[in-house]
């Protein structure tokens, strides 16, 4: 009897613990920024963001803009108007 009335204490302290909801609570915010961003392929050049390794992200603005490479930052620096109405559509 005394056993079964340590488990049962045992099963309510851990049942009651809540660390782990805190925790699913921060592992569901980064998906929910990242899911705010419009593409999934660079502005530029059309190819899969993260296909050449992490992707470039700069604010331009106020607009958080993401490139697949630092090689098609000068591109959009010559023309940002062109590249953002991507990101409008």
């Amino acid at each position: 009897m005394k056993s079964i009335y340590i488990l049962s204490s045992i099963a309510l302290v851990f049942s009651s613990c809540k660390p782990q909801e805190s925790a699913s609570t921060e592992a569901a915010a980064p998906e929910a920024v990242a899911s705010t961003y419009p593409l999934d392929v660079c502005v530029v050049s059309g190819e899969e963001l993260g296909s050449m390794g992490d992707p470039v992200v700069i604010q331009h603005e106020g607009q958080e803009v993401r490139f697949c490479c630092d090689s098609c930052l000068p591109k959009f620096k010559k023309d940002p108007a062109k590249y953002l109405s991507k990101l409008e559509k």
